[in-house]
């Protein structure tokens, strides 16, 4: 299947699906919140996250409260980048596959449509909230190599309709367990959990979007698009979480790079939060019959800590080989 045929209409799909999707598309013109006017503010000068909340928690660190307001900062610097550039590659994607789709008039459209519009907002706060932390870290890695990553990202993925709309699932489902967890804790900085509040309000109709359409998406895919959902994208998804607070932001505060973003994401406390984080796309592609319950594979259950069947499995609080850091 080709990204034309991606969301065309088809005499045996659903009549459901086209009036949920009718109802995301009215939510969505009803309510248009123009992030310049209704979230504005400034970040505070101290520690924007609670120390329960970094990337680093679970880990043996002795730090200055000092250290610790500037890690806040940089990690949501980190994210913000992250989600703006996400956001960048699901905007191409729909781009190329709206610009090859045969039917522009179909509901779906109208509903990519309202998203994208959508994503530019939430990318241009995303925006002022960098221009306010200018955050200090460098990615550990040639840029060359990063951008060539991208492309290959919406090149892919724009092909495969099924690859493309799980780790857009991906894209969801991890950010909005982050902003739930900071937007609630009482801790967090009043314009990070504005920010966070805002931006979880939009994302639930793309999620519910995403959710409505990938089983009829699922049900055209290709060969190679279902190998890659099935085998490659689990893979793609635990980069993704790990990768959101990159590597680059520990040595802003001394710490050494890799071995601490290796040890940070080792921790049964980070791996905790991968996993309730990424459960719920498992059992979308569980539901539609796109994974077999029962013969989940092995990097899905790897990714989402689940057995063979997708049940849950359990985190030891204390494991014998964390890694330990002194800072």
């Amino acid at each position: 299947m080709t990204a034309s045929t991606a969301l065309s209409s088809g005499s045996g799909r659903a009549r459901s699906v086209e009036e949920r999707i009718g109802r995301l598309s009215a939510a969505a013109a009803r309510r248009v919140i123009e992030p310049d006017e209704e979230v504005i503010g400034y970040v505070g000068d101290g520690q924007l996250l609670p120390d329960e909340l970094l990337s680093i928690a679970g880990l043996d660190l002795e730090l200055t409260p000092a250290q610790r307001a500037l890690l806040s900062r940089e990690e949501i610097g980190s994210i913000t980048q992250a989600g703006m550039r996400f956001e960048a590659v699901l905007e191409a994607g729909f781009g190329v596959q709206l610009a090859t789709a045969e039917d522009l008039t179909d509901p779906r459209w109208t509903f990519v449509l309202h998203e994208v519009g959508e994503e530019t907002r939430h990318q241009r706060l995303f925006q002022r909230l960098l221009a306010q932390l200018a955050p200090k870290a460098s990615y550990p890695i040639p840029l060359g190599l990063v951008q060539l990553g991208y492309r290959v990202a919406v090149g892919v993925t724009a092909g495969n309709p099924a690859t493309f709309y799980a780790l857009v699932l991906a894209g969801e489902e991890i950010p909005d367990l982050l902003q739930k967890l900071a937007s609630e804790h009482p801790e967090t900085d009043p314009f990070v959990k504005a920010i966070n509040k805002y931006h979880r309000m939009e994302e639930a109709r793309h999620l519910s979007f995403a959710r409505a359409v990938f089983p009829e998406i699922w049900q055209k895919a290709s060969v190679v698009d279902r190998f890659l959902v099935r085998a490659v994208v689990p893979r793609m998804i635990a980069m993704m979480f790990k990768d959101i607070v990159h590597p680059g932001v520990y040595a802003v505060i001394g710490l050494p790079t890799w071995r601490t973003w290796l040890a940070a994401n080792a921790t049964p406390e980070r791996r905790r939060l991968r996993y309730q984080a990424t459960r719920p796309i498992l059992e979308v592609l569980l539901d539609c019959g796109a994974l077999p319950r029962g013969r989940v594979p092995r990097a899905w259950r790897r990714t989402c800590g689940v057995d063979r069947a997708g049940g849950p499995i359990e985190v030891r609080t204390a494991t014998a080989g964390t890694p330990r850091l002194v800072a």
